[in-house]
C-alpha cells in the first residue's frame, strides 16, 4: 500500500513539473533561441536593422518580438494595410463604375452635343471594354457625333503621383500616374501602362518588329532595333522619355528569339482613355465631328451606356498576389472619395488611419506617405503589423483578404504570386500565405504560417538598411521555414 501512495505521489509531482503550460513556455524558449540565433550569426543584417513579431493568429499572443516595436519602412508590406482599409470601408463587393453620358439628344442618328465618357476610379477598365460602350451606343442608331468628346477624370483629384514617388520611376509600369479615368492593357490591369513586344524581322539587318497591346497610336514609338543572327545576344532597352509618350526601343534582336513583354507607363491616362475612345468611335463607324479634351460632366447630362468593374474581392487578387502599386494609390483615393469626399492621396491615407484603430493597430505610432509602400519614408512597426492581422480574421471579409496573399507552392503562377520562386521543396510548401516587400535596401515579409502541429502563427518580418535584398529574403524564408517546422520533433 506504502508503495502505491509513493507511485501517486511522484506521479503528481510529475505532472506539477511537467505541465502543458511549461511544456508551452518550453517550446517557446526553444523557438526564441532558434531565431535568435537564425538572426545573429546573418550577416546581411550587419549595419542593418530588424523588426519582427510573431504572435499565435487564435489569441494574438506575441511569442517572439525582436525590436518589435521599431518602425521601419515596410515597403509592399504597407498594402497589407491598404487592403485591409479598402475592404472595411468600401466593402468586398464593391465596384467602380465608367459611364458614357452626353448633354444633347439622339436626332436622326447624330448626336447633337457632346459625348463625356466619366471615370469613377477603374483601374480594370480595357479597350475592350471601352469597345462595349461605343458599341451600346451604336446599337442606338448613333453614326454622327455633333460635338466633342470629353473626359472626366474630376471624381479624383489631379494629383498623378504620390509624394515620394522618384521621377525616375514615372515610366516604369509600377509607378504608373493615377487617374479616375485610366485604362489597363490586360487583366493584370496594370492601369496606366501598355505591354510593348518586340520581335526579330525577317532577315538579318532590318528592323525588330514592334507591338503593342493594346493596339494603339497614343504611344509614339522610335525603333532604333536590328535584327542580328541567332547565336548572338539579345541586348533590347525600352525606355519613354519624360513628360512624353516617346518611346524608344535600341539593341539588337536576335533570330528566333523570344524577348520578354515589357510594360511601360503612359503620359496622361485620362488622354490615352479619350485615345481609345475615339480609336474606338472610328472602328465602329461613328464619325465624331469635335474635338478630344478633358472636361467635367454637367450634372444634367443623360447616361448613355455605363460598364461595372469587377468586384473588389476578385481585383485584391492581382492586387496582392502581383503586388500592383496602382491598385494600392487607386484604392488610397477612392477610400478619401467614399468617407470624405475627397479623392486624393491626402483624404484616402487619413482613412486609412482611422481604420487602424478599429483593429487595435496604434496609429500614432504610423508614419504613412502612400498606400503601396513605394515611399522610403513610410514607417511602421512589425507588432502593428502582426496586430492587425490578427485582428482582420475576425471581419466577415477575411476569407477575401486571405484568399489574396501570395500563396508559398501554390496551384498556379498568379496563386503563387510575388512567392513562385520562394520556399519551394520546403516545409513552408502549402502552409504560408504571405505578402511580399521590396526596395532598395529593404525586404518584407508578413502573414501567416501553419506549424507542423496544425497551429497557425502571424508573422512580420521587416528588414531595412540591407545591402543585399536576396540574402535579405533568404534570411525571411530561413525564419518562416523555422516556424512551419515548429513542434515537429
Amino acid at each position: 500500500m506504502a508503495k502505491v501512495i509513493k507511485t501517486f505521489i511522484f506521479i503528481c509531482l510529475l505532472l506539477m513539473v511537467w505541465s502543458p503550460s511549461n511544456y508551452a513556455l518550453e517550446q517557446k524558449l526553444e523557438l526564441t533561441q532558434e531565431l535568435e540565433q537564425l538572426i545573429q550569426q546573418d550577416e546581411v543584417l550587419d549595419g542593418g536593422l530588424a523588426s519582427i513579431s510573431i504572435r499565435k493568429a487564435t489569441t494574438g499572443e506575441l511569442i517572439y518580438d525582436y525590436f518589435g516595436d521599431t518602425r521601419l519602412r515596410p515597403a509592399s508590406n504597407m498594402k497589407l494595410l491598404t487592403a485591409a482599409a479598402a475592404l472595411s470601408t468600401l466593402g468586398e463587393n464593391y465596384t467602380f463604375q465608367t459611364d458614357l453620358l452626353t448633354n444633347g439628344n439622339i436626332l436622326w442618328k447624330m448626336v447633337t452635343g457632346n459625348i463625356y465618357i466619366k471615370g469613377k476610379g477603374d483601374p480594370t477598365l480595357l479597350k475592350e471594354n471601352i469597345d462595349e460602350l461605343i458599341e451600346k451606343l451604336k446599337n442606338k442608331g448613333v453614326t454622327l457625333i455633333r460635338g466633342d468628346l470629353i473626359g472626366d477624370d474630376n471624381w479624383f483629384d489631379d494629383i498623378r503621383y504620390s509624394v515620394d514617388l522618384p521621377w525616375s520611376d514615372e515610366t516604369t509600369y509600377y509607378g504608373a500616374a493615377i487617374s479616375a479615368l485610366t485604362a489597363s492593357p490586360n487583366k493584370d490591369y496594370d492601369a496606366g501602362t501598355v505591354i510593348i513586344e518586340v520581335a526579330p524581322g525577317d532577315i538579318i539587318g532590318e528592323p525588330g518588329s514592334i507591338s503593342l497591346t493594346p493596339h494603339t497610336t497614343y504611344v509614339d514609338i522610335i525603333n532604333n532595333t536590328i535584327t542580328v543572327s541567332e547565336n548572338q545576344l539579345a541586348n533590347v532597352s525600352v525606355t519613354r522619355k519624360h513628360g512624353s509618350n516617346e518611346v524608344q526601343i535600341e539593341g539588337q534582336v536576335p533570330l528566333h528569339c523570344d524577348y520578354p513583354k515589357k510594360w511601360v507607363a503612359i503620359w496622361e491616362p485620362t488622354d490615352f482613355v479619350l485615345h481609345l475612345t475615339k480609336e474606338s468611335l472610328k472602328e465602329h463607324g461613328i464619325t465624331l465631328l469635335g474635338t478630344i479634351k478633358r472636361g467635367k460632366t454637367p450634372e444634367e447630362a443623360t447616361p448613355l451606356a455605363s460598364h461595372e468593374s469587377i468586384a473588389l474581392r476578385k481585383l485584391l487578387i492581382p492586387f496582392m498576389k502581383n503586388s500592383n502599386n496602382g491598385h494600392a494609390e487607386t484604392l488610397i483615393k477612392e477610400m478619401g472619395k467614399v468617407r470624405k469626399g475627397v479623392g486624393s492621396f491626402e483624404k484616402g491615407i487619413e482613412v486609412l488611419q482611422s481604420e487602424m484603430k478599429n483593429f487595435n493597430v496604434n496609429s500614432n505610432t504610423l508614419k504613412i506617405r502612400d498606400g503601396s509602400g513605394i515611399s522610403h519614408v513610410n514607417l511602421i512597426p512589425a507588432n502593428e503589423i502582426s496586430q492587425l492581422l490578427f485582428s482582420i480574421q475576425a471581419e466577415p471579409w477575411f476569407p477575401s483578404f486571405f484568399r489574396a496573399l501570395p500563396t508559398v507552392g501554390g496551384q498556379d503562377s498568379l496563386d503563387k504570386g510575388t512567392l513562385k520562386s520562394r520556399m519551394s521543396n520546403s516545409k513552408a510548401v502549402g502552409k504560408v500565405k504571405a505578402k511580399t516587400g521590396t526596395l532598395n535596401t529593404v525586404s518584407s515579409l508578413s502573414g501567416y504560417v501553419e506549424t507542423s502541429t496544425g497551429e497557425m502563427l502571424i508573422f512580420s518580418i521587416l528588414l531595412n538598411n540591407v545591402l543585399d535584398e536576396k540574402k535579405a529574403k533568404e534570411l525571411e524564408d530561413e525564419i518562416v521555414i523555422k516556424l512551419a517546422s515548429w513542434g515537429s520533433s
